[in-house]
């Protein structure tokens, strides 16, 4: 994004398919921040309850930290807290009681990550909300889930990818397993987050009644075992570590070339016909004939395959496999990812202006509507830098109770 589209896009008011839709934000660290980030780039007004003095957990994780004149600020916090305003709020504190009811009447959504059993001790378990605020939806995001025997267990993302068996299918045979160089527990328990609260919102136009919708960084992790989990449940085979190759299509995966590795993707047998002549390989093979052949036979033709990859450039490669119609990529480093053309063209680099750390770039909404506008509207804030314009908003404003 040019800098001048970015000002504009933060300065005008924004038409995302949001717009209109209020969300209090309780949570912390990622899952929960994640979804209302997400929320708020459609176009959501997102308020982000934090605790004085400390705020967000993230805001102390790094390095790498960015000094700045009011501290420094934690890069870890600012990749998921964009389109937000912060104000500190100490939940527990009686004489925060009557703002607290003002902004849950106000909100259509609320999003907590609390352990469960907090929000009834806070007074707002969901007979305490559904009084206040009969169409709020609420999220709820737990490691474990509402109930059963580890639901008051602590989960963090490591714990759950490591208990949600997603690191026994990362890495090689040869060990070690690896977990997933992000978070992806907590953001696919955000993306479920997101996708509940967008559904209750459009079961709410039928009702008039919000509600609970809940799910876990262990839920998500089982959302995303796809075919690793029917071939357990259904074929009764325990995956292993499948390091870069797929473990049912092939070849499918990280090859090496004459200066480093090519990431190759024969999908199905069409593609075979066309990959295996590029090689030297017969198509006709017997050996390699099917994808089932090939999966069969997959030392023999990784074997054959190894000397004729490592006499040519991964660029050499890459031309000659678009030509044949071949699908096949490099493997990028993060800083060539964020230079790439194409990444720039399809706007997933967004540039802000912070309050204390000037001009910053944040990587973008994967979203695009034809018609809508996704948008950088607030950069991320600093703790508490919206407590008095909220709170004076609330002093003044009359009440809407959101039905």
């Amino acid at each position: 994004m040019n800098s001048a589209h970015s000002e504009r896009s933060e300065q005008t008011a924004c038409g995302g398919p949001l717009r209109g839709i209020n969300v209090l934000d309780f949570s912390r660290v990622l899952a929960g921040p994640y979804a209302t980030m997400i929320l708020g780039d459609l176009g959501a007004e997102v308020i982000k309850v934090e605790q004085p003095g400390t705020g967000d957990d993230t805001r102390l994780w790094g390095p790498p930290f960015m000094a700045s004149p009011t501290g420094d600020e934690s890069t870890y916090f600012l990749s998921t807290n964009r389109n937000k305003r912060s104000v500190t709020i100490d939940l527990k504190d009686p004489d925060e009681r009557a703002i607290i009811e003002k902004l849950v009447r106000w909100a259509d959504v609320i999003v907590e990550n609390f352990r469960p059993g907090v929000m009834e001790r806070l007074n707002l378990g969901d007979a305490q909300l559904e009084a206040l605020n009969p169409g709020l939806v609420r999220l709820s995001i737990s490691g474990f889930g509402d109930d059963g025997p580890d639901s008051r267990r602590v989960g963090y993302d490591h714990i759950l990818q490591a208990e949600g068996g997603l690191m026994s299918l990362t890495g090689t045979k040869a060990g070690p397993m690896l977990k997933v160089g992000v978070p992806i527990a907590d953001l696919t328990a955000g993306l479920f987050g997101v996708i509940g609260i967008m559904g209750g919102l459009i079961e709410r136009v039928a009702s008039g009644r919000g509600q609970r919708v809940s799910t876990s960084l262990l839920a998500g992790q089982i959302g995303l075992h796809v075919f690793q989990g029917t071939r357990y449940l259904v074929a009764g085979e325990v995956p292993p570590p499948s390091g870069n190759q797929h473990p049912t299509v092939c070849p499918y995966g990280v090859f090496t070339a004459s200066n480093g590795p090519i990431v190759i993707a024969v999908g199905n047998d069409a593609i075979w016909g066309r990959f295996a002549p590029l090689l030297n390989l017969d198509p006709r093979d017997r050996r390699f004939l099917t994808n089932a052949d090939r999966i069969a036979n997959v030392d023999e033709l990784s074997s054959a395959m190894a000397p004729v990859l490592a006499t040519k450039t991964v660029r050499v490669w890459l031309a000659e496999f678009d030509t044949a119609g071949v699908p096949a990529g490099e493997v990028k480093t993060i800083d060539d990812v964020y230079a790439s053309a194409q990444v720039r063209q399809q706007n997933l680099v967004w540039s802000a202006t912070h309050s204390s750390l000037g001009t910053i770039e944040l990587p973008g909404s994967p979203l695009r509507y034809s018609r809508s506008e996704v948008a950088l509207r607030r950069p991320p804030p600093t703790l508490g830098e919206h407590s008095e314009e909220v709170r004076e908003e609330f002093r003044s404003a009359a009440e809407t109770v959101r039905t």
